[in-house]
């Protein structure tokens, strides 16, 4: 869906970043959008199957999930070009799929979920911080006024390294009921080198490598926090 939307809008004809398939041509914007409404379509039957095991309300969420999903970049006022973009990161990828995740399984919210959710949201967060510090310059030419534009780049910097911290307290707070969930913590070296070239200025395609290790940060984290709040 921000491949298409970013596409037909011409925001990736100056990219850094990984190729886009509207902007590069190897796909055409029709097939892109039909591929995008194809898998939003298979999330909705997924979506309905768990909602009838457990709470119908759960179609409200996923409904408005799927509309965050298109109009981050898509629509008459996408929300990635207010600035907006890491709140709902926060909100979807954190809060809603931890949370979520939670009730679904136990038909209940334990107060652990909200840390954890803040955990993996934040993580998520730093995510898309790397991508729109890297594209900054193209961003800002081309009318896109992210977080990261607004910030500019020394700011956004430190917001990067300021979210990874807040990421691993959100951890430690949890540890007050789940004391295994400082197994989290053991990621935390991973969090290192990015966090140093971040603050080092690297710029461009060099920001590729920081998302790739902000990516592994944040299986090791996950993986290692799912196995501390499990025992």
């Amino acid at each position: 869906a921000n491949d298409y939307s970013d596409g037909i809008r011409g925001t990736d004809e100056v990219r850094v970043g990984p190729m886009r398939l509207v902007a590069s041509k190897v796909a055409t914007p029709k097939a892109v959008k039909t591929a995008a409404l194809l898998w939003f379509g298979v999330a909705a039957v997924f979506g309905l199957l768990l909602a009838a095991l457990t709470t119908w309300w759960l179609l409200a969420i996923g409904a408005t999930a799927i509309a965050a999903g298109w109009l981050y970049t898509g629509g008459p006022s996408p929300y990635g070009y207010m600035g907006l973009g890491e709140v709902f990161v926060f909100v979807f990828f954190g809060l809603v799929a931890t949370v979520g995740t939670t009730y679904v399984q136990t038909e209940q919210i334990d107060w652990v979920s909200w840390p954890a959710a803040t955990a993996v949201g934040l993580l998520s967060v730093a995510m898309l911080i790397t991508n729109n510090l890297r594209d900054i310059p193209g961003d800002a030419e081309a009318g896109k006024r992210t977080l990261a534009v607004r910030l500019g780049d020394p700011g956004t910097r430190k917001f990067y390294v300021a979210t990874l911290a807040a990421s691993f307290a959100a951890i430690g707070v949890s540890a007050i009921d789940r004391p295994w969930a400082l197994l989290g913590l053991l990621a935390a070296p991973l969090a290192l080198a990015p966090a140093r070239s971040v603050l080092g200025g690297v710029k461009g395609r060099d920001l590729i490598a920081v998302l790739a290790a902000t990516g592994r940060l944040q299986l090791a984290v996950a993986v290692l926090y799912s196995i501390g709040l499990a025992i």
